[in-house]
């Protein structure tokens, strides 16, 4: 055991009084350490109730024989910090969180780790410095809020958004409003919606690094408790038999993963994240792999915000497992593949079927033959960039219109509040790239006003930013090069034509190259927007978000 290293021999004596100091006994040291590091905080529904869970997970680590040692990790609220300076730090706050992981294994030399996160970037971070240390490890999230009740009709955050963009254009009143926002999150988990939290959440069950259920059984059931049992007791097993999670988390199980995002419909976030872990793993990914899986895997769900059917309900439809054995059908998935289970992810899912075709199609029905995600690519995205193919408009997969360009997200949201905005209009917002935000805030209060507005069939947005899970419509991200960088979005100007094929994997501007590259001959790169502090050292080491906006 790797504990052995500050808990054996006479030279560990020092080591071991701190354990001591800390109530350890000597039989607790005898025993595998096992770090549960948990995202509780007080300012996060999906994290309010980790204390508890990472209880249970502590738990189930004693009943498999283990000592378990609770550790926190940070944990940004995408909700509270959107539409302002504060998510700038959301997308790099993945990277600590993984320094954090990796710096807590290595520094006590734990035996294994269950991971006790919930929300959009603690998800994948966590994972990725797990990747790191190579150790036993669970990924054990905390499950899903239950929708919200408006009116008789179930709800969640991004109609809550999209309520902004109602109030504003005068569609609902200032009453309507105020009871839509005491109404649409009745309590703990991440929020109701096939946001980036869920997906990732339900793509740790199709990697195999979490048990089934993990990202569909609601935060507040007993399953979900019991779950966490079973994760600290499924922990023990794999330190028992030396499986670490490299070896569950391989180029195969990778395109697993990518099979079941293109069938539930998950966030274009899930892009970013993937391509991150992948590299953490040490067998890194290209765009190209995405739409080559999306072109094989049929989109089976249409759950908030591109439907109206929420997390509650995938989990009563039979959950990941159940879309699991539809793509299995169709030799979609590597079904021998191993998972922390003990068994593989055929035999995990044996059994099991769809049991409301509302939530989950079945794979001879689908909403459409290709993925809920496309990479496009063109002269104004020529490293790629992504959409949520499943949550737009059939009317705009295809829209060709003026650009209207704006600096940052703020410029924008102001005039599309004003009403300026225009059936037709392309919205480009840059300078908000991973460099040149820095950070590559999430562009919901944009998409959503749009949406609010009933703009979303007749307007598209483009963006070197990102979307939030929760976002919905023509919504373009990630385009690469970034503006920052003097990629062709920094070129653009008001009037220039921009055409969007997403069937055709295509984005361009009408623009000839001679025209660019004279633009681009008289571009002047912007100065940094952040200089100092964490924010800065993050802008002058990320990647592109081709790589996922990884650090150099």
């Amino acid at each position: 055991m790797r504990s052995q290293n500050v808990t054996r021999g006479a030279e560990r004596a020092p080591n071991r009084s701190l354990f001591y100091a800390l109530g350890y006994t000597e039989e607790e040291l005898a025993r595998p350490l096992v770090g549960v590091i948990s995202a509780y905080s007080e300012i996060v529904p999906g994290h309010q109730h980790l204390d508890k869970l990472a209880r249970a997970v502590c738990d189930g680590v004693r009943v498999g024989g283990g000592t378990p040692i609770l550790m926190p990790s940070i944990g940004v609220c995408d909700g509270i910090a959107m539409g302002h300076a504060g998510m700038k730090y959301s997308l790099p706050s993945r990277e600590l969180i993984a320094d954090s992981v990796e710096t807590m294994a290595q520094a006590h030399q734990l035996d294994g780790l269950v991971l006790v996160p919930n929300c959009d970037k603690i998800v994948p971070g966590m994972l990725m410095g797990a990747l790191r240390v190579d150790l036993p490890s669970v990924v054990c999230s905390g499950g899903p809020m239950l929708a919200g009740h408006i009116q008789g009709k179930a709800s969640t955050l991004s109609k809550m958004f999209e309520a902004v963009g109602a109030f504003k254009a005068g569609l609902i009143s200032e009453e309507e409003l105020s009871e839509r926002e005491r109404g649409c999150c009745p309590g703990c988990g991440s929020c109701a919606g096939m946001y980036t939290a869920n997906s990732m959440n339900c793509l740790c069950e199709a990697l195999g690094v979490a048990l089934p259920g993990n990202g569909t059984v609601p935060a507040v059931y007993a399953a979900r408790t019991q779950l966490a049992k079973h994760a600290g007791m499924a922990v023990m097993r794999l330190i028992e038999r030396g499986v670490t999670i490299r070896r569950i988390v391989t180029p195969a199980a990778l395109r697993n993963a990518l099979a079941c995002d293109m069938a539930l419909g998950c966030s274009t976030n899930s892009v970013l994240h993937l391509l991150a872990i992948a590299n953490e793993a040490g067998c890194p990914m290209t765009l190209d792999v995405f739409n080559e899986v999306s072109a094989n895997t049929p989109n089976l769900c249409h759950l908030a915000p591109a439907g109206p059917t929420h997390m509650e309900d995938l989990y009563h439809a039979g959950g990941v497992a159940a879309v699991q054995q539809e793509l299995l059908k169709r030799n979609l998935l590597d079904g021998g593949l191993p998972t922390v289970t003990g068994k593989t992810i055929a035999e995990n899912v044996a059994g099991c079927e769809i049991k409301d075709t509302k939530a989950i199609r079945p794979i001879s029905q689908p909403y459409s033959e290709t993925g809920g995600l496309q990479i496009l690519w063109g002269n104004l995205a020529p490293n790629g960039c992504v959409v949520k193919r499943s949550a737009v408009a059939p009317e705009m997969l295809r829209h060709v219109g003026p650009a209207r360009v704006y600096d940052g997200e703020e410029a924008a949201i102001a005039e599309i509040y004003e009403g300026t905005i225009r059936p037709g209009d392309v919205v480009v917002i840059r300078c908000e790239g991973p460099k040149g935000g820095p950070g590559m805030r999430e562009m919901l209060n944009p998409t959503s006003a749009l949406a609010g507005m009933g703009l979303d069939k007749s307007v598209a947005l483009i963006t070197d930013g990102r979307f939030s899970g929760a976002s919905r419509g023509a919504s373009i991200g990630h385009v690469s090069p970034e503006a920052a960088v003097g990629g062709a979005i920094a070129l653009l100007r008001d009037g220039d034509v921009i055409e969007i094929d997403i069937p055709s994997a295509s984005v361009h501007v009408r623009l000839s190259d001679e025209e660019l590259a004279a633009r681009r001959a008289a571009w002047v790169c912007p100065p940094p927007n952040v200089t100092g502090g964490w924010l800065g050292r993050y802008a002058r080491l990320v990647s592109g978000a081709e790589q996922g906006a990884v650090m150099k």
